[in-house]
Order: structure tokens, then C-alpha cells, then sequence
């Protein structure tokens, strides 16, 4: 690739010199502007790896020229050189001060001027290289952090996928709530990678359920007070299977597991938080947890109509869950209507990860407290 030269100067005759001296040895592809502010416009579009910039020219000196072109994206390590009969020490000073890498006396035939150009030209070749190896090396980092970020979602994804296999049940709660939490954190203006992690972890809010005995977690009937202190003890198990882990995201999904069962009004468990004591993640979780297993069929109940799970939450909005994550929830009902339905598209799906199979096949995991007497389903 050609070294990318910029020249300016007022003077025709000097940019035609200047040309023509570095592109005398096929290295080197030259540009050049009369006027400076045309060139800095250039600068804008282009990527240069040379300067040559005239002192004194109209409209805008070569001090001036150089402080701004310093500033564009991208241009503050290309060396430039400004041209100048004008060799005071005030001038120079100035012309560092600016960002200028060297001076070329305004004397085309001088050995000094040959010696420096070629000085220059070779700087440029190698701060070219320079930046090239820092973007295949930003490439290569980049490369690497996404295939780590696709490993912390497939561990999730399969932890969340052990659930499925302890149930009996077979549905899509567990990705319906992801999606559900997703428009919850979205509605609430949480930090677009807080919303990413909220809907990778929210998978993993039952996780705990694996260590609950079969005989209680697949009973069909209604469940005794001291079966569901074992089924309450999931929320624990699930903060214990992810504590401790580097991984932001499982760390999420421990705040998830741990919380998406306590309520706003503190009545809650495993340990009885209220408002805003319970973490966000958690909270936007147990409206989504909750609202899909009113919404949909179990072995001991059927599904409750949209409008009446809807209903649901506006009357414990303050109560069960945080009223904010009540309204975000409803601000887009249209969604989450073709939600239930099963036909909307999932963020996965709209992106080439393999990890999309994986998802799909999540099945449902959610034993709701409607299997306790005189309960309404809590997830």
C-alpha cells in the first residue's frame, strides 16, 4: 500500500516540487490542497500518513492548520512538517507547541530539506505499521471477547437448560420471561448492557429447583405448608449454585434467583427485602416470572386470560411487585400480547450466535404457589 501523503501551500510551484520529489520512487501517493481549510475537509474523509504544510498561507497559517488537524479522529500521531523560510526560534516554539513533528526550509534543492523529507516519509511508513498492528490487534481482543461473552451465555443457557430436564412440564417459560424482562429493563431506561444481562440471566431464576425432591417439585395436586418451605428453599439454592463467580452475568443471575420471590411490601422470601432493597434485576424478573405462570397451562391449572393477568398486576403494583416495573411492563402490552402468542422474534434470533437452538429449547421450569391453598400464583 502507498504511504498517503497531504501536502499544502499556497504556492502551485512549491506543491508541484513537492509532489514530484516524494513520488519520485513509486512509494508514495501525494494529495494537494492550495487552500488549507479544503484540505482539513479532505483530512476529515481521508486517512493520511504524511503532512507537508506551508507556513504562511490565506485565510489560515500553518500553525493553525496543524492545531486543528491534530484534533480530527485518528491524527494525533501522523507526523507533519510545516514549510517555512521563517526559522525563529517564537516560530517554532509555536509550531511544536501546535503538534508539528518537524520543519523543511522553504529551499527546494537543499540537501537538508531532501534529508529531512526522507526522514519524514519514513516515519510515516512506520507509524502506518504502527497503527495497522494496534487494529489488528484491537481486531484480535475484540475477536476474543466475543467468543468469551458466547461462552458466558452458552454456561448460562445450559444451566438453565438442567431445570428443564428435573420438570415434566414442557413449554418456553423460561425464554418467555427473558423476553418479558427484557421490555421491563428497557421500559425502565437501565443501561443497554444491563438490559443484555438481565435477558441472558433471567433464564437462571429457577436454577435452585434442580435440589428440590421430585416428589415435590412434580406433584400434581396441591402442595402441604411443609412442602412448600422446601419449594421456598430454591431461591437460596439458586443464590448458593451462583455464588462466587467471576462472571458478571452469573453474578447477575444470583441476584435473580435470590430475589425474584421477595415483594415490594417486604412479605416476600428468603429474606424479606422490600422496594428498592431488592435488586432491580430481581424485581423486573418476578413481574415477568409471574405474569407467564398465570398465562399459561400447568398440570394443576389452567392458563388465566391476558387481560386478567394484566389485571393482576395493576392490583399489586405496590403490593407484589415494583409499580415501575409494573408500568414498564404494560407500556408495550402490544409486545408482550404477541409474546404470549409465540410470535415474536427473540433478540437471539435476530443475530448469528449458535446459541439460538440452545435457547429454543429451554423448557419450562416455573412451579407457581397456586399449588399451595388459598395462594395466587407467584411464579
Amino acid at each position: 500500500m502507498l504511504t498517503q501523503a497531504l501536502l499544502i501551500d499556497d504556492s502551485r510551484s512549491v506543491l508541484n516540487f513537492l509532489k514530484h520529489h516524494i513520488e519520485a520512487e513509486g512509494l508514495i501517493e501525494a494529495t494537494t490542497f492550495l487552500d488549507p481549510v479544503e484540505a482539513l475537509a479532505c483530512a476529515r474523509e481521508r486517512v493520511f500518513d504524511l503532512v507537508l504544510v506551508d507556513y504562511e498561507m490565506p485565510h489560515m497559517d500553518g500553525i493553525a492548520f496543524i492545531r486543528t488537524f491534530r484534533t480530527l479522529p485518528g491524527c494525533a500521531d501522523i507526523p507533519i512538517a510545516m514549510i517555512t523560510s521563517r526559522q525563529t526560534d517564537d516560530v517554532k516554539m509555536e509550531a511544536l507547541q501546535a503538534g508539528a513533528t518537524d520543519f523543511l526550509p522553504k529551499q527546494p534543492q537543499s540537501v537538508e530539506m531532501t534529508v529531512r523529507l526522507r526522514n519524514l516519509v519514513r516515519l510515516g511508513a512506520a507509524v502506518r505499521r504502527q497503527n495497522d498492528r494496534a487494529a489488528d490487534l484491537a481486531s484480535a481482543v475484540a475477536a476474543a471477547t466475543q467468543k468469551l461473552g458466547e461462552r458466558e451465555e452458552e454456561i448460562i443457557l445450559r444451566l438453565a437448560l438442567a431445570v428443564e430436564y428435573r420438570d415434566n412440564d414442557t413449554g418456553e417459560h423460561t425464554l418467555r420471561v427473558a423476553r418479558y424482562s427484557r421490555i421491563i429493563a428497557e421500559q425502565l431506561g437501565l443501561p443497554a448492557r444491563l438490559c443484555r444481562d438481565i435477558y441472558l440471566a433471567a433464564p437462571l431464576h429457577d436454577v435452585g429447583k434442580v435440589a428440590i425432591p421430585d416428589n415435590i417439585l412434580l406433584k400434581p395436586g396441591k402442595l402441604t405448608d411443609e412442602e412448600m418451605a422446601v419449594i421456598r428453599t430454591h431461591a437460596t439454592i439458586g443464590e448458593k449454585i451462583l455464588a462466587g463467580s467471576s462472571c458478571e452475568l452469573i453474578q447477575l443471575g444470583a441476584q435473580i434467583a435470590a430475589g425474584h420471590h421477595e415483594r415490594w411490601d417486604g412479605a416476600g422470601y428468603p429474606n424479606g427485602l422490600r422496594a428498592d432493597k431488592i435488586p432491580v434485576a430481581a424485581r423486573v424478573v418476578a413481574v415477568a416470572d409471574v405474569f407467564d405462570a398465570l398465562t399459561t397451562r400447568r398440570p394443576y391449572k389452567e392458563p388465566m386470560p391476558l387481560e386478567v393477568a394484566r389485571n393482576y398486576l395493576v392490583e399489586n403494583k405496590g403490593r407484589q411487585f415494583d409499580p415501575a416495573c409494573v408500568e414498564a411492563f404494560l407500556s408495550r402490552w402490544g409486545e408482550v400480547v404477541e409474546i404470549a402468542a409465540g410470535q415474536r422474534a427473540t433478540p437471539f434470533q435476530k443475530t448469528e450466535t449458535p446459541l439460538v437452538p440452545i435457547v429454543e429449547r429451554v423448557a419450562e421450569s416455573c412451579l407457581v404457589e397456586a399449588r399451595a391453598p388459598g395462594t395466587v400464583p407467584a411464579a
